[in-house]
């Protein structure tokens, strides 16, 4: 209401010339802030093209055992289908960034959902045990859609919410990445069931990979009919400040250059990618964890997967909504990592009790924490860089993230096939122990707040 009260008065006094004068311009732009009712329709549209994404990427992971028999690879060769989307994402960050200040979100939107409906339906000629070439092929189309999404919540958030409401906004944009994600975990295990006859098999893989292609479709073509560019008006004055600007003043090189001399973001970069990547590899190598320790628990295994992600969308919606009250960005982020380490060790040593209900216990107080950080990240990203794009400095974090998922999920696989889970599984609590010394160096400089406080006062 306060916000909103603002807005009005704003509104009434933009027409004032001294006012206009005196902000060279800012107060006009101020006076033009409007929340659109099509805001959380695109937000929703979002998330769903993302939760397809998302589902793809671990459809193979979740029950990795049954692909390795499938197809007659190595378990190794079944991993790389998960770090193939890491691996496209590294080189075509900057050049899909530059599409977004260029083409705008409505292109990429187009893209990221068109690709990741035209990889789904590729993965359905590869039906046969020979055919595996076919599916890498598909899953890495599917792997250049997510170079189109992986990081764009933080930027939708801003193009589209208003100041109270961004971080909230943005963290379900990751929520429907998170339940893709638990999707992946949950539905590829009863769908296809651990039988030996190889024809049942091709059955049951087909029928998850052509509902897979017709829900990617029709959300493609969901994107061509409502998503839109931008709202009519500027949904808060710290947008409204960044769409005055004439556009010969933005430098797409410059704006690189400034983030990566921006110490304070670079700290976060590294300790986002170490966080992220860990939970990539954790995601990756469930199935072969579980398995181990609990043999011909495939849909278990399922399940603790989909417990980290339902119990992390929760710590993700909850964060969101604290940072939009509180603000307190650094505070929050640094807490958050510190309970991440210890869901970790807490995790590594009850793996290997005996005992399913207690891994199911302990992957949802680790799911919490460190998938409940995803957002955090991206939101602290936006204020450590402002006036920055969004959709950059999300890209760069990304881009760290996938870099640390590919090195931990290789080194936890070769950890755990040479000395045990518990082993690989302390490789990553140490990672997340370094990652939490370093968030504490991370100077709380929120230049986005300042500036709609600057605003609301000018």
């Amino acid at each position: 209401g306060a916000a909103h009260s603002a807005g009005m008065v704003l509104q009434e006094l933009a027409g004032a010339p001294s006012l206009s004068t005196a902000a060279g311009g800012v107060g006009d732009a101020a006076g033009e802030v409007q929340l659109s009712r099509l805001r959380w329709a695109v937000l929703l549209l979002f998330s769903s093209y993302s939760l397809c994404s998302a589902f793809q990427w671990i459809q193979y992971g979740s029950i990795n055992n049954v692909f390795v028999r499938f197809y007659g690879v190595s378990a190794f060769a079944i991993d790389w289908l998960s770090m193939c989307y890491m691996l496209v994402y590294i080189p075509l960050l900057f050049p899909v960034a530059w599409l977004l200040d260029k083409r705008g979100l409505r292109f990429i939107a187009l893209a990221g959902s068109a690709l990741n409906a035209t990889g789904a339906w590729v993965k359905l000629g590869s039906l046969k045990p020979h055919l595996f070439p076919v599916t890498v092929l598909g899953q890495v189309i599917c792997g250049l859609a997510q170079v189109f999404i992986l990081g764009m919540p933080s930027h939708i958030a801003s193009v589209w919410f208003g100041s109270h409401e961004v971080s909230t906004a943005c963290s379900i944009a990751v929520f429907g990445n998170q339940l893709g994600i638990a999707a992946g975990f949950l539905v590829p295990p009863i769908l296809i069931p651990n039988v030996e006859d190889v024809e049942k098999l091709a059955y049951h893989i087909s029928l998850m990979f052509f509902m897979t292609a017709g829900v990617a479709s029709a959300l493609f073509i969901l994107v061509i009919i409502v998503f839109k560019e931008k709202p009519p008006k500027p949904p808060s004055r710290a947008q409204a400040l960044i769409q005055s600007r004439p556009p010969a003043e933005y430098s797409f090189v410059q704006s690189i250059l400034r983030l990566l001399r921006n110490a304070n973001f670079l700290l976060l970069m590294v300790t986002y990618g170490l966080n992220a990547g860990c939970f990539y590899a954790l995601s990756t190598l469930l199935n072969r964890m579980v398995i181990h320790h609990y043999p011909g628990e495939e849909v278990n295994a399922g399940r603790i997967g989909l417990t980290i992600i339902l119990s992390g969308m929760v710590g993700a919606l909850i964060s969101g909504i604290w940072l939009d009250k509180t603000k307190t960005y650094k505070q929050t982020t640094l807490v958050v990592y510190i309970m991440s380490l210890v869901g970790m060790i807490v995790y590594t040593f009850t793996l290997s009790l005996g005992h399913l209900w207690v891994v199911f216990v302990t992957a949802g107080l680790l799911g919490f924490f460190m998938t409940g950080y995803l957002p955090l990240g991206f939101e602290f990203a936006v204020e450590l860089t402002y006036p920055e794009s969004e959709g950059t400095s999300s890209g760069l974090l990304n881009v760290s993230a996938q870099i640390f998922g590919i090195a931990f999920t290789i080194s936890q696989g070769q950890i755990m096939d040479r000395f045990g889970t518990k082993a690989g599984n302390l490789l990553l609590c140490s990672i997340l122990f370094l990652g939490t010394v370093m968030t504490a160096f991370i100077k709380t400089d929120l230049r986005r707040q300042q500036a709609n406080l600057e605003n609301n006062q000018t």
